[in-house]
């Protein structure tokens, strides 16, 4: 152990000395990068590396609360327009300058951008028009009440009309067009590899830690950690449960975590008719009713489940216990809501009282590849199932062949997971479980084709209530109607978690989202 004290000791005074060695980070991701397009695909990794190259107006610092980005103050001017103010000074990487011009074409480009999942439509479609006040002035005209857009644009990344008017998204991939205002500039990139960054000097905000950062797309766990422990890389995220206590262990390495915005949950397919496809009588006969469409099913289904035991046990403390979407203590959660013990006895007599003394059989899809220990996870729901008499198969897939399966509807229970990373519960209300709508951009992600009248007015309501208080209650009271119906069943909130060497350090943010800008070398203390 003083052997390794003393090296890590030299290694941080030789950093000390040579500045060089602090210029260069490497970081390990385990979600891969499908487009350098800002506005292609609303997914967490795309947004994390165009936050390298681009800004949006608003940011959010590690606990999701707003900060000034290329606005440096926003306000409401009534109840449907805000108005916003541009820092002075930001450029583009190329030189051109950021004028109120460009965001009025930033809201134009992004519903003309079709990609393959959640579109950014659905923040931006409550501006009908952008109008321009002086070269740093601008406001927005919304359809209604708008109280949430400032939240909704930090996700938003703004683009050049001069500059992107003509850019197709093939051509942002090419690295042609990857030019913004963010703190690096594209370097090279290999899309599904890695993309390398280099430092942009003329940076409007806080000058760049690294001067070069390369991101690393190494999907496998295993991969990833060994990665680390060869040195490879410098810090890598979405650290298994397997490699956790042992890299906590090893004093080479430092760990940042906190308790995520990313709820996993279960689907309860009680919308459909019967027959339905993987789901039969205790006997393994068809049905003539779906059994997930009784509320006392979805109840003892709930009942079976030991969260405790799932996150204690299965996550080994990474996560933690849920009935709700959101974290203790942040805006929009429901305050005290019970997690109650799993109750097989009680579950069991609902069963019977709803008709299936004797159980039913279910299949349980999942994922294997994508989450946190996700394949363990529905085996242990399956088991859990399986002891109050509902006979539970579990078919646990690569991500990307068990997504398609459960936007079709292929079976009748799925473990999915929502992370909410503008901070608050309504973008999982409106896209997961308001009654669909696609005109006006409702439901979205509404795989079960869910309908809940009480829900949707209360989250209707919230969308129009600029008063934040006021708001928050409305939003706890959707929530709430959700949670009671049951077909959503939340199971945990699964931690955020980076690994890095002991020289490092990283605050942990609550919506994953890794920042390599905010990795900071731990200085040396000077010899005596």
């Amino acid at each position: 152990m003083f052997r390794a004290a003393c090296r890590l000791a030299a290694g941080l005074a030789a950093i000390a000395c040579n500045p060089a060695l602090a210029q260069n980070l490497t970081m390990g991701a385990g979600a891969p990068v499908s487009s350098l397009d800002p506005h292609y695909h609303l997914l967490r990794s795309n947004n994390e590396v165009a936050q390298m190259l681009f800004d949006p107006l608003v940011n959010t610092d590690a606990r999701a609360q707003l900060r000034p980005g290329l606005a440096e103050s926003w306000r409401a001017i009534g109840d449907n327009v805000w108005e916003f103010t541009l820092r002075e000074g930001v450029r583009f990487h190329d030189g051109t300058p950021l004028v109120p011009d460009d965001i009025a074409f930033t809201f134009e480009r992004i519903p003309t951008i079709r990609g393959p999942g959640a579109s950014f439509s659905a923040l931006t479609r409550s501006v009908e028009r952008v109008e321009v006040i002086d070269n740093r002035t601008f406001r927005l005209h919304t359809a209604g009440p708008a109280p949430l857009l400032p939240t909704y644009l930090s996700q938003v990344m703004i683009l050049s009309r001069r500059l992107h008017a003509q850019a197709t998204t093939p051509e942002f991939n090419s690295g042609r067009f990857a030019i913004g205002t963010g703190p690096f500039r594209l370097s090279a990139h290999a899309l599904g590899d890695r993309i390398a960054f280099a430092r942009n000097d003329a940076y409007w905000g806080e000058r760049p830690y690294w001067a070069n950062v390369t991101y690393r797309m190494i999907t496998n766990d295993a991969a990833r950690t060994a990665a680390l422990l060869a040195g490879d890389v410098d810090i890598i995220d979405q650290i298994s449960t397997s490699d956790l206590e042992r890299l906590k262990r090893d004093r080479r390495f430092r760990i940042a975590e906190a308790t995520s915005l990313r709820v996993m949950y279960l689907t309860l397919d009680g919308t459909r008719q019967a027959p339905v496809p993987l789901l039969s009588g205790h006997d393994g006969q068809p049905l003539q009713a779906n059994p997930l469409s009784d509320i006392r099913v979805r109840r003892a289904l709930n009942l079976a489940l030991d969260r405790r035991q799932l996150v204690e046990r299965v996550m080994e403390g990474a996560a933690l216990a849920t009935t709700q979407f959101m974290p203790p203590d942040t805006y929009s959660s429901i305050p005290g809501r019970p997690i109650p013990a799993a109750d097989p006895d009680a579950a069991r007599r609902l069963l019977t009282e709803a008709g299936y003394p004797q159980g039913f059989q279910l299949t349980l899809i999942g994922s294997n590849d994508r989450y946190m220990n996700d394949a363990r996870i529905v085996q242990a729901v399956g088991q859990m199932w399986t002891r109050i008499g509902v006979r539970t198969t579990v078919e646990a897939q690569p991500y990307a062949t068990f997504i398609g399966r459960a936007t079709r509807r292929e079976a009748p229970a799925a473990l999915l997971t929502w992370g909410n990373s503008t901070g608050e519960v309504s973008v999982l209300l409106n896209s997961v479980l308001r009654t669909p709508d696609r005109d006006a951009g409702h439901g979205p992600a509404n795989r079960l084709l869910y309908s809940n009248p009480a829900m949707d007015r209360e989250l209707a309501a919230a969308q129009a209530e600029m008063d934040d208080a006021k708001r928050e209650e409305l939003l706890r009271r959707a929530s709430l109607a959700a949670l009671d119906d049951g077909m959503i069943v939340p199971l945990y909130l699964q931690n955020a978690i980076w690994a890095m060497r002991a020289d490092l350090t990283y605050e942990a943010r609550m919506d994953e989202r890794n920042d390599p800008g905010a990795v900071r070398l731990i200085a040396a203390r000077p010899a005596r």
